[in-house]
């Protein structure tokens, strides 16, 4: 079987290849559907392969980049980035990346670098996880009681409306997104999700999509879209400076990227199809599975955690695939219905 097996040249380790194109395919897939570059699945998934951590987050630097322009484009296309405020929060993004980087790298010589992200990524999974389900029981409560909040509907975590009162000048309105706040927002959370994303090798679309809906105040759709252009440029960012810092397996990068070449346009699809609080629950549930697995990773259940991590991929690939082949055929339904009648 060591045809199934593929030689890193730089991080001199032998890598199950199937297993990076379920990867890049199905976080092509997820990432285009969630608003992220799937980096948050991506990292735990290459160390739990077998590559070493510093490794893992900078390949996965340099997948997430080459991945999001494509679903940036499509998205794009769908009215649904937000380019004033992506531009807006790029500052705090690439001072945040570059501190990240630089902790990662501290650690590594200290030789803590493995265990340290592993727990605080679990840290991280189980805050936004709570995030997600909090608000969407507070949500359907509110619901259930008949409440609503304005236009939007109804809402569960509503802190944006708390932040928005800071008029710390510049103020800044966002057309797209329906948004005004002072410039200052947008520009502080990209900086601390920047710093995550360089620290824990994600392009920060794990933070910063729900950060831009509860922090910021955006629409689901433009919250995916906007993100998935902070993605790309702070992951060509993080990819250029790991790259510098010797830690990119390109073999990895471009066995992923063919997979999730096709992966990100059924995502980037999906979207159109799915509820606003459906997206976040499978979020939600995409988000604990990874958790788990990074836990087993780090008490050494190396072949629990594979499976759970790939496992949870598969899985979620399947369903927003379902989405999208059910949506589109009744799309294409309704359309025939519509030149019948005609």
């Amino acid at each position: 079987m060591e045809w199934l097996y593929m030689h890193m040249p730089i991080s001199g380790v032998n890598i199950f290849w199937p297993g990076l194109v379920l990867i890049g395919f199905s976080v092509g897939v997820i990432g285009g559907f969630f608003g992220m570059g799937g980096a948050w699945m991506v990292t735990p998934g290459l160390n739990i392969l077998g590559f070493p951590m510093a490794f893992a987050i900078g390949t996965d630097m340099a997948h997430i980049a080459g991945k999001s322009m494509i679903s940036t484009v499509r998205h794009s296309k769908f009215g649904n980035v937000d380019y004033k405020l992506g531009i807006v929060m790029l500052a705090g993004t690439m001072v945040g990346i570059e501190i990240g980087a630089q902790i990662v790298m501290w650690l590594e010589r200290i030789g803590l670098v493995g265990s340290v992200v592993r727990w605080v990524y679990v840290g991280f999974l189980a805050l936004i996880a709570w995030m997600v389900f909090y608000d969407y029981a507070k949500a359907v409560g509110k619901k259930k009681k008949g409440l609503t909040d304005g236009e939007h509907g109804t809402e569960g975590v509503t802190w944006y409306k708390t932040l928005h009162k800071i008029n710390i000048p510049p103020m800044m309105h966002f057309p797209h997104a329906g948004i005004t706040c002072s410039a200052w927002l947008p520009i502080m959370v990209s900086m601390v999700t920047g710093m995550l994303a360089g620290f824990l090798g994600i392009g920060g679309g794990l933070l910063r999509m729900p950060a831009l809906i509860y922090l910021i105040g955006c629409p689901t759709h433009i919250s995916v879209g906007t993100d998935l252009f902070e993605v790309m440029i702070s992951g060509l960012y993080g990819a250029f400076t790991f790259a510098m810092k010797g830690r990119i397996e390109m073999v990895a990068v471009f066995v992923m990227l063919t997979g999730a070449a096709i992966g990100a346009q059924i995502g980037t699809i999906a979207t159109k199809y799915a509820k606003g609080y459906g997206i976040r629950v499978a979020f939600g549930l995409a988000v604990l599975a990874c958790m788990v697995s990074i836990i087993l990773k780090q008490f050494k259940f190396n072949a629990p955690a594979a499976v759970i991590i790939l496992g949870a991929i598969a899985a979620i690939c399947l369903w927003i695939m379902k989405i999208m082949f059910q949506g589109a055929a009744q799309e294409l339904r309704e359309k025939k219905a519509g030149a019948g009648q005609a």
